[in-house]
Order: C-alpha cells, then structure tokens, then sequence
C-alpha cells in the first residue's frame, strides 16, 4: 500500500480493467484522437513520498499566523473567542459530522434535537419568539431579512445603515439586484447611525431598515430611537446582532426589533480563515410562516414521548415556487451544534460573563492607547471593538506588528476612503493584559 487512504492495490486495478474488457487505463482514452491529446509533462513538482510531502506541508502550515502563537486583535465579524473543549469532542462524533438533512425523524432524533436547542437559545439571546435552523453565514440571514421585509410588506426600497459590515451590505445588494429591490445607506455620524438622517430618509416606501447592534465600528446602536422611527413608516425594524454582545446587552426583541439576524461564529467556532461560519435567523410569531430555510418543531408520538420534526419550511423544495419566500436549501447544522455545545458549556452566568469580558478588557485597551497617545476614534459604548487613528498607513503598522507576534486591526480604509489610516482594535476575553500592554506598547512606540 503506498496510500494511507487508497485502499485499491494493484491487483484490485488489474481486475477492473479486465471486467471492463480493456488491458490498459490508457485504452479507455482510444476515443480522443492522438492529434489532441497532451503528450509532455505537467509543470507541477514531482510526487513525494507520504512523509516528505507532510513534512513540506506542515513547513508551509508552520508560516502562517495562527491564533495560538500570535495574540489577535482582528476582530471586523471573525473573532478569536474562547470554545469550550467539549465543542470538537461533540461535533466529532460520526454520527454529527457526518450527517446530512434530517429528512427522516425516526433516525434522525439527535440530529433535530440538537438543530431545536439551537433556535431555543437564539431565540432566549435575541429576545424573539422564533428563531430557524441557522443559515450559512451573518451576511445572506441579513439578506434574507431584507427580502423577507420587502415581499412582507410589498415595498421594494431598503434603507441599510453605513455602520452595518461592509460584506453583508454587499451581499445585501446581490440579493436585491435580483428581486429588484433598491438599497440605499444611511450615512454614520460619529460611528452610530445617522438618526436625523434617518428620519429624513424614511417614508412609507421604506420596507425595512437594517442596523447592526453592536455596528461594524463597535459602537452601540441607539435601538429605541431607530425603532421608533422605523415603525412610524410601518417599515420593519431589522437589526444584525453579535449572539456574545447580547448575554450583556439588551435583547433585540425587548427594543422592538422584527428581525434579528446574525453569525454564532462567537459561540464555539474557529475563525477558520473566514468560515464557514452559521448564520441565525430570528422573528416575531407574526412572521413565523415567511421565515427562509427550515424549523425545527418539537412534538409528541402515538404513545405521548417528545420528539422532534422538521416543521413550517417555507423553501421551493417543499411548496409553489411562486409561494416560496427563499430559495436557501441547507442550515449549518454542524457549525449550529458546535454553537449550541458551547452556548451550552456556558451557560447563562458563563456567557454574561464572558460578554463582561470582552467589554471590560476593551475598556482597559481603550485607556492602555489613550496613555500612549494614540487617538480613539467615535469614542463611546462599545462592545469589543474601537477605532483608532494612525499616523502611518495601515499596512507598515501591522507587518511591524507581525514581526513581534501580534496580528493587528482591520484597514478601515479599505471599506471607508474616508477613514484611510484608521485601525479596527477587537479584544476579546482571551486577550491577556499583558498582550494588551505589548499593543499599546508597539503601537506608542510606533506613533512618536
């Protein structure tokens, strides 16, 4: 055997190709005329032994900045959080990891069990009465909201806010490229969303406004005063949440939000260079039969034992494609259970403590870079994120902060001209006071 998973031998190959009637793998190619086959060889290295080539990989693996060796303080919608051990030990059981759409209930009990206690506790964070099985990402359940918000309210413009991430505004006009809807932003005023703005922008054309709590710059949203408005118009009120953020803040759903959208990423999921992560998808009982992708509902057999179906799938596989209200077929429902087994671990007190965390140990970085002298930008409540103000483009200052083990900020000029040379600081519960410090420290030394 010379393949660790390749299970056919030579032998078995020979056999084959006698079955098929052919003496060669080459004669199974007879058909294509010689004048256009490919008669050189490939420009690609030659093949190495098993050992070689996982030496040469992990050597590759080896240069890039992981979250183990190097403290992070990206943060711009993928953070670097704690995840309980018990997560992979979960998720690593064949029977999760390899489990496909749980058509069948009778075999498939754990599996919708599981996907259930992930929309219980969505819906205990958000403050909603109903939240799905998840979605792929943050960005297409802030999508999916926008549309549900136009064909609920037979409106085709959708105001977004400028604060909202930069990515799911994008993904946002994808969406509405196809459905014909426009999208128009809000602009920020000192890192919150514009409210006069607002106010003059919103008419009773207006099917729903988005607005990201914590926003993309970390700062607060001040939801009751956007609420009020959006309402007002009879638009709908949609507001794209951080799942961690709210064991602290104030629910969506208690401020009046229709929708609430968002990535659990935060909860037991690896950044894993950018995904795939699993979106929540949360609403009021009034729109309970418009929401995209599947429900888990929670019943009882002939003899009265709880069981678990899927329920109210309003997608074209299962109704008039006329009548669908999405065409999203899947949930992650691995990732769903990763965030369910860590929001689980826990617990109530452990995720309020954790949020504590993140907001205190940003506050302490915030005054850490104050003293060195750096510049906070739209200074505030915020969650675990801030902005700074460099002196030096944004490029130089991270690779000087490579070299001594520190991934920085995210480039915020590179979403917002307007902010060319400012910095997008996250800190989370897993950064030290004495890598805070080191980042102060760079990053003071780098200013004077």
């Amino acid at each position: 055997m010379k393949h660790r998973y390749l299970p056919m031998t030579e032998q078995d190959g020979k056999e084959m190709l006698t079955t098929i009637g052919v003496n060669a793998v080459d004669d199974l190619f007879n058909d294509i005329p010689e004048s256009v086959r490919f008669k050189g060889e490939y420009k690609i290295k030659p093949a190495k032994s098993e050992t070689s080539l996982v030496k040469e990989m992990a050597g590759l693996a080896a240069k890039n900045a992981d979250l183990k060796q190097y403290s992070s303080f990206l943060g711009a919608g993928v953070y670097d959080h704690y995840a309980p051990i018990i997560v992979d030990h979960v998720i690593s059981r064949s029977e999760f990891y390899t489990a496909y759409t749980p058509y069948q209930p009778e075999i498939s009990q754990g599996e919708l069990q599981a996907i259930f206690e992930f929309q219980t506790m969505i819906c205990e964070l958000t403050g909603m009465d109903v939240a799905n099985s998840s979605m792929y990402d943050g960005g297409t359940a802030l999508a999916e909201a926008a549309m549900l918000s136009s064909g609920q309210t037979r409106r085709k413009k959708i105001l977004v806010s400028a604060a909202v991430h930069p990515e799911s505004r994008d993904v946002l006009k994808t969406y509405a490229k196809g459905q014909y809807v426009e999208v128009v932003e809000i602009p920020h005023k000192d890192g919150v969303t514009d409210i006069a703005a607002l106010n003059e922008m919103i008419s009773t054309d207006i099917a729903g406004v988005i607005v990201q709590y914590p926003n993309f710059f970390g700062r607060i949203e001040p939801l009751k005063e956007i609420e009020a408005a959006v309402h007002a118009h009879k638009a709908m009120f949609i507001v794209s949440s951080n799942p961690l953020a709210l064991g602290a803040l104030t629910p969506p759903g208690k401020l009046g939000a229709d929708i609430v959208v968002g990535d659990a990423q935060p909860f037991g999921i690896p950044a894993a260079f950018g995904g795939p992560h699993c979106g929540y998808f949360a609403v009021t009982n009034k729109l309970v039969r418009k929401v995209p992708g599947r429900l888990v509902g929670q019943t009882v057999d002939e003899d009265g034992k709880r069981g678990f179906v899927l329920t109210l799938q309003a997608r074209e596989q299962h109704i008039r494609r006329d009548k669908a209200t999405s065409n999203i077929c899947s949930n992650q429902a691995l990732n769903a259970l990763a965030a369910s087994v860590a929001m689980t671990a826990l617990g109530k007190k452990g995720t309020k403590q954790m949020a504590i965390q993140n907001i205190q140990k940003a506050h302490y970085a915030k005054q850490a870079l104050k003293e060195k002298g750096i510049e906070i930008v739209f200074d505030g409540p915020s969650f675990n994120e801030f902005v700074i103000k460099l002196n030096k483009p944004h490029r130089e200052v991270n690779e000087k902060l490579l070299q001594k083990n520190i991934i920085g900020g995210y480039d915020l000029g590179r979403s917002y001209p307007e902010l060319a040379d400012h910095m997008l600081i996250a800190v989370t519960e897993l950064r030290t006071k004495e890598e805070i410090d080191a980042l102060a420290t760079e990053l003071g030394d780098g200013h004077e």
